[in-house]
């Protein structure tokens, strides 16, 4: 069974950090892209950044670029997601999905991807 299990949220002030974590199980790591995509209240779910895990090709969406960093620990099979200098517009529930075999670029439609996390929590206050 794949399972995308997301954790690291929770409650900052605007400019503070944190890193979010997208473990994964049951899957081949590597045949993979990640992605996260966040969804605020209100809103449409947008991807923030994603990951080919083939070739560590990096996407970041323009909100984003420059705070934050998408990585990837192979021997975890993890993906992280370093976000600082947060804002209150980042707030919103941050979820990962693997899409098999697939580039991982932010034109990559939502329904290309083949496993989706719970979602996590993350909260920007101002």
């Amino acid at each position: 069974e794949v399972q995308l299990v997301e954790s690291g949220g929770g409650l900052v002030p605007a400019g503070g950090s944190l890193r979010l974590s997208c473990a994964t199980s049951g899957l081949t790591f590597g045949d993979y892209a990640i992605g996260w995509f966040r969804q605020a209240p209100g809103k449409e779910r947008e991807g923030v950044a994603s990951v080919n895990n083939y070739d560590d090709s990096t996407y970041y969406a323009n909100s984003v670029k420059g705070r934050f960093t998408i990585s990837t620990d192979s021997a975890k099979n993890t993906v992280y997601l370093q976000m600082d200098n947060l804002k209150p517009e980042d707030t919103g529930v941050y979820v990962c999905a693997a899409d098999y075999l697939g580039l991982g670029t932010l034109f990559t439609p939502q329904s290309d991807y083949d496993y989706w996390g719970q979602g996590t929590q993350v909260t920007v206050s101002s």
